[in-house]
C-alpha cells in the first residue's frame, strides 16, 4: 500500500504569482521522486470548473458574500471528492492554487461574512481535513493588482472589487498565517521569481521533511 500523499495549498491576493510558483514547486517535488498533481480553486474537477465560471466571470457585484461562499464550498466539495482525496490516497502530492483560506480572506475578511459561518460551511463540506502546508504569498495590493492586470490584459470580477476590498483580503491572509503558524507560512512575494521559489523550497524542506 502506497504511503499517503500530501496536500499543499498556495494562497494570496491577486497577482501574487501563485501559478508560477506552483510550476516551480511541482518540478522540485518531482525531482524528489514524488507524483505531483496540480489543481486550482474554484475548479479542479469538472463540476467545480462549471461553478468557477459563475464565480470569476460577470460584473463585480454579481454575488454577495454568502452566495459566493456557498458556491465556493459546493465547488470545493466536488474538487476534494473527485480530485484531491483520490490522488492523496494513491500517494500523490497535490498542490492547489487556493483552498479554504481564500474563502476566509475574500468572503470573510473582504466581504464581511462572519467567519463562524464560513467554518460551519467548512465542517459540512470538508470535515476535519486540512492542508499539510499552506504557503501564503504576500505583497502590497497595488503591486499585485498591477501585475494581475498586466498579465491578463483585463480585470476579472474579483480584481474589479477595488483596492479597499483587496487590502482587507491581504489583512485576512496575514491574520490566518498568524493564527495557524504550524500549517501556514507567510512568504514575501515582492522579490523576483527565483528568490520567492527558494523561500518556498526552504519552508517545504523544513515542514515536510524533504531532502
Amino acid at each position: 500500500m502506497s504511503p499517503r500523499g500530501r496536500f499543499i495549498t498556495l494562497e494570496g491576493g491577486e497577482g501574487a504569482g501563485k501559478s508560477t510558483q506552483i510550476g516551480l514547486l511541482q518540478a522540485f517535488l518531482r525531482g524528489q521522486g514524488r507524483e505531483v498533481v496540480t489543481s486550482r480553486e474554484p475548479g479542479g474537477s469538472p463540476g467545480a470548473e462549471m461553478i468557477r465560471k459563475l464565480l470569476v466571470e460577470g460584473p463585480a457585484d454579481a454575488w454577495d458574500g454568502p452566495t459566493e461562499a456557498l458556491l465556493m464550498f459546493a465547488a470545493r466539495r466536488d474538487h476534494l471528492v473527485r480530485t484531491v482525496w483520490p490522488a492523496i490516497e494513491r500517494g500523490a502530492w497535490v498542490i492547489s492554487d487556493r483552498f479554504a483560506d481564500s474563502t476566509r480572506a475574500y468572503q470573510g475578511h473582504g466581504h464581511g461574512l462572519p467567519l463562524d459561518r464560513i467554518e460551519l460551511l467548512y465542517t459540512v463540506a470538508v470535515g476535519n481535513f486540512a492542508p499539510d502546508l499552506t504557503l501564503i504569498l504576500d505583497l502590497p495590493v497595488d503591486i499585485g493588482l498591477a501585475r494581475a492586470a498586466a498579465r491578463r490584459g483585463a480585470e476579472t470580477r474579483f480584481e474589479g472589487l477595488g483596492p479597499g476590498f483587496h487590502e482587507r483580503v491581504r489583512s485576512g491572509f496575514r491574520a490566518i498565517a498568524a493564527a495557524e503558524p504550524k500549517r501556514c507560512a507567510l512568504i514575501d512575494a515582492s522579490g523576483d521569481v527565483d528568490t520567492v521559489h527558494r523561500a518556498i523550497v526552504r519552508v517545504a524542506r523544513e515542514r515536510l521533511e524533504l531532502a
